[in-house]
């Protein structure tokens, strides 16, 4: 899926999010609104990876979603 839809349906692909990354808190996700770079900073701050390993994870969740 490419991520104009995930951005455009984000009430739906948030509870999948959260899912995939627990820590994820509802405020995070409100904040972050679909946006792919604030979920890749957000999931980086979380758990302390590095912003490209972040910036795949998303990638390769996109793309499964």
């Amino acid at each position: 899926m490419n991520w104009n839809q995930i951005e455009g349906n984000w009430e739906q692909f948030k509870g999948k999010a959260q899912q995939k990354w627990g820590k994820l808190t509802n405020d995070d996700l409100d904040v972050v609104k679909g946006n792919r770079k604030a979920l890749a900073g957000r999931i980086q701050e979380l758990y302390g990876k590095s912003q490209e390993e972040a910036e795949r994870e998303v990638d390769e969740w996109a793309s499964s979603s």
